[in-house]
């Protein structure tokens, strides 16, 4: 039943009834739908903003439980790194100069892995960032790994040819000499007999009889055995392989020819005077990679600690080339 409102008159000091407009109402209405839309919007928005839904909660959940395995990951993959940091190093430093093999340029190791635009799928959401870090650290895992692999793949090869190699490598001395002072002139800048000047000398001169017997020092393969009368004279060059080669100059008489394979401690020749030489000697190099390097530091399968020592301190006197 609708309520009737009565107002009361003061002039006529009667009650009378009040009449309500529909545009009256109409007005009530609106504003009590505009008040109570507002307030729920008010309501709304302190709800979305201040209380989590048991949807969003358990979403929350579920994001913090993935940033908590990422950072695990993380940390994980830095532990990875650091173990393969630490056979890149053993590789480069340890293993490569065993074998005297060239180590792998960083270059190579941190090669780019993937295309430029590689990452551009994870961009664009809340936690990009972690993701694409997390992913930029695995692929250069991955590519590090790669790298290596093939890298112990090389030093397997070279394990596998390591006897061959050590059998190879000069390691005794050509002549047979048990009093050092019987070396005429030791490797470095030495006075030429001849012309009297200082210029370097790139081997050791063995002072020794005509005829005395010359060994092979390494195992290899002869590639020069050539007779002349000036410069080095009668000439044998011994190919041993992993970039090593040796020269033994002045020579009587060879007993070997080009292609010969020989043995370390093979007679490979006899002392002789021939050449530009002073007096019957052996001069005798060792090239690696082209270049000659000191020979008494592949005398060590012959040399007491003793007589290094006393080879060093003579190598280290001035002196005159025999040659």
């Amino acid at each position: 039943m609708t309520k009737v409102k009565y107002k009361f008159n003061k002039h006529s000091l009667t009650f009378d009834k009040v009449q309500t407009t529909l545009k009256t109402r109409l007005l009530r209405f609106l504003g009590a739908f505009s008040t109570s839309l507002v307030f729920s919007t008010v309501i709304l928005i302190i709800a979305f903003n201040f209380f989590e839904s048991p949807k969003e909660k358990m979403l929350q959940r579920e994001i913090d439980q993935y940033q908590l395995q990422y950072k695990i990951m993380n940390d994980r993959i830095e532990q990875f790194s650091k173990v393969l940091e630490d056979m890149e190093e053993r590789d480069d430093n340890i293993y490569r100069i065993i074998f005297e093999s060239e180590p792998i340029p960083n270059a190579a190791r941190e090669g780019a892995y993937g295309g430029v635009n590689k990452y551009t799928r994870l961009e664009g959401y809340d936690n990009s960032e972690l993701v694409i870090v997390t992913s930029k650290k695995l692929d250069n895992i991955a590519s590090r790994l790669y790298v290596q692999s093939k890298s112990f793949d090389d030093v397997f090869r070279m394990v596998r040819s390591k006897e061959q190699m050590l059998a190879s490598i000069p390691a005794i001395q050509p002549v047979k000499i048990t009093d050092m002072r019987r070396i005429g002139s030791y490797f470095g800048y030495r006075t030429d007999p001849f012309y009297k000047i200082r210029k370097f000398h790139t081997g050791i001169d063995f002072s020794a009889p005509t005829g005395t017997k010359i060994f092979a020092t390494g195992d290899g393969v002869v590639i020069k055995a050539s007779r002349s009368s000036g410069g080095y004279g009668n000439e044998i060059v011994i190919d041993h392989g992993f970039s090593y080669r040796t020269v033994y100059a002045h020579l009587s008489k060879f007993k070997v020819r080009v292609g010969q394979k020989v043995k370390r401690g093979a007679v490979i020749a006899t002392v002789g005077n021939t050449g530009k030489s002073t007096a019957p000697h052996l001069h005798y190099e060792v090239l690696k990679n082209g270049v000659a390097v000191n020979p008494i530091y592949f005398f060590f399968n012959d040399l007491t600690p003793g007589e290094f020592e006393q080879m060093l301190e003579l190598s280290a006197r001035p002196s005159q080339t025999m040659d």
